[in-house]
């Protein structure tokens, strides 16, 4: 299935049904899809062809909705850009792609200024919030001079969007993902979480990211789209009070600020807060839980190369349900397919660790330009994730870490979640990290990184004593640093732990 089709299901049967609220704006899915089809054949006389990429930097806006339909009407191809890189970054990205056409917002203008004389091969500058400055062209006053545009009909299988990961161990890669691998994240979503039309979803996730779920699903199901342009547990619950929000899908950080806000009362009337991209310590799952009673919460595991894989449902998060499956990332989605192998690719017996790997229809077609890379990923159908697991005799996905986050002491493996679940309980604590730091005597030692609740202390022996009541001694931490701010997050809201473990190991020998 291609994603325009979305659309155009969402106008045949509601075409007079709200699609996109951002402020005080609010639009219908008839008046959206009119607006895609004139951007489009602005796009076009612009010089967007068929299979071209084109770039968008900005924040979580209705527009952006627009710009992205727009972009995969025309037969284009969408990059989203991270918002949060640097300009060196955003500028490989461009380059690397091979971009013919920017969109951006007001908050990019100077970022777009400076690298315009830097690629003569992007030919359209759309300021998104007018023209002047980098934008040759104003986003508005291509929709209003624009003659609706015939869609470009594509195959399944043809490149949809470029979705760069981050560079932690080397330059970002582009992963490529098709219509069909779009469409079949989509598909499962609405399948798993149920939603029909009455879902009025908050853009919460950044939309350049996998995690903002609800851009094709909401739009299937002829649903709303509500619009936050900035990360704000304020204007989140203001929304969520104002505009009837049921469904959000965040990270767990976001939730747990939602839960201690003064007013989080107010989302008592959501219908599920889904959570993603990091797992919930289970401190933070227990405020939560006990401020929205009422409230599903559902869980959701995958990867920009392999789009949301797995999913743990509601009624496994409801009071009694077995709290081991609370540990997991849920089943495999329908159609899909995970198992656990060791190095040479054999598949491990239940409950054994090994590598995660998976196949299915939302599986990338590889990494732009990258061949080996890609060759190493995916094998033999195959995509390899990184992350170290098992599997249950339930078919329960658990995931202990990620492979370069694993801390070896004395021999030992230590599963940094596993200790952060039992940190994140402690009543002081706030939020918390669990790292690998120089250990003289064991090679690497448990570091716990804390956050702590305004006006609270906490001395490493009541730490100490706290998770030796729940954990092995080794697992236990043997160091302790608390900060003053909040801990270091990417835009996804994954702990930036690559940050924290970096000033510990200069010029010594780990992988970080």
């Amino acid at each position: 299935m291609r994603l325009t089709q979305t659309l155009r299901r969402a106008v045949l049967v509601r075409p007079d049904h709200t699609a996109t609220i951002d402020g005080d704006r609010v639009r219908t899915w008839r008046d959206v899809q009119d607006r895609v089809a004139r951007l489009s054949g602005s796009l076009r006389r612009l010089g967007v062809k068929e299979g071209d990429r084109v770039a968008v930097l900005a924040n979580n806006c209705d527009l952006y909705f627009e710009a992205y339909f727009a972009i995969l009407w025309s037969g284009a191809c969408i990059v989203p850009l991270n918002t949060r890189l640097a300009q060196a970054e955003t500028r490989f990205q461009l380059q690397d792609a091979g971009a013919s056409a920017l969109l951006f917002g007001e908050e990019f203008a100077a970022v777009a200024a400076e690298l315009k004389p830097q690629l003569p091969g992007v030919t359209a500058w759309i300021g998104m919030d007018g023209a002047g400055g980098a934008a040759d062209h104003a986003f508005e006053d291509l929709v209003a001079s624009g003659e609706p545009a015939a869609e470009v009909e594509r195959k399944a299988d043809v490149l949809a969007g470029i979705f760069y990961t981050g560079g932690t161990t080397g330059l970002p890669k582009g992963v490529m993902l098709t219509h069909r691998a779009l469409s079949a994240m989509a598909m499962n979503l609405t399948m798993s979480l149920k939603v029909d039309e009455t879902i009025v979803n908050l853009h919460s996730a950044p939309m350049f990211h996998l995690a903002d779920i609800g851009t094709f699903m909401a739009t299937m199901v002829g649903g709303t789209h509500v619009f936050v342009r900035r990360l704000d547990e304020t204007v989140m619950l203001d929304l969520i009070e104002r505009w009837g929000i049921t469904h959000i899908f965040t990270v767990p950080a976001i939730i747990d600020r939602l839960a201690r806000h003064p007013r989080g009362d107010i989302a008592r009337g959501l219908k599920v807060l889904g959570y993603g991209g990091a797992p919930m310590p289970l401190g933070t799952y227990d405020v939560a839980r006990a401020r929205f009673p009422d409230v599903d919460f559902v869980q959701g595991f995958g990867m920009t190369e392999m789009g949301a894989h797995t999913f743990l449902e509601a009624r496994h998060h409801r009071p009694g349900a077995d709290p081991e499956k609370m540990k997991s990332v849920g089943q495999p989605c329908y159609g899909y397919e995970i198992k656990v192998c060791d190095e040479a690719g054999n598949e491990v017996p239940r409950r054994t660790l090994g590598e995660i790997v998976g196949r299915g229809d939302n599986m990338m077609a590889g990494y732009w330009n990258r061949p080996d890379e890609t060759a190493k990923a995916l094998r033999d159908g195959w995509m390899w994730s990184g992350d170290a697991g098992f599997m249950d005799e339930d078919g329960f996905v658990y995931i202990t870490d990620r492979f370069k986050d694993m801390i070896v002491t004395g021999g030992e493996n230590v599963y940094s979640i596993e200790v952060e679940n039992v940190v994140s309980r402690h009543p002081a604590v706030v939020e918390c990290a669990v790292i690998g730091v120089p250990d003289d005597k064991w090679g690497e030692r448990v570091h716990a990184i804390v956050v702590l609740k305004p006006g609270e202390a906490l001395a490493f022996e009541a730490l100490a004593a706290h998770c030796r009541a729940e954990i092995a001694g080794y697992k236990t931490p043997k160091s302790l640093q608390v900060l003053l701010t909040p801990l270091p997050r990417s835009a996804a809201g994954k702990v930036l732990k690559t940050d924290l473990r970096a000033p510990w190991w200069e010029g010594r020998e780990k992988r970080v």
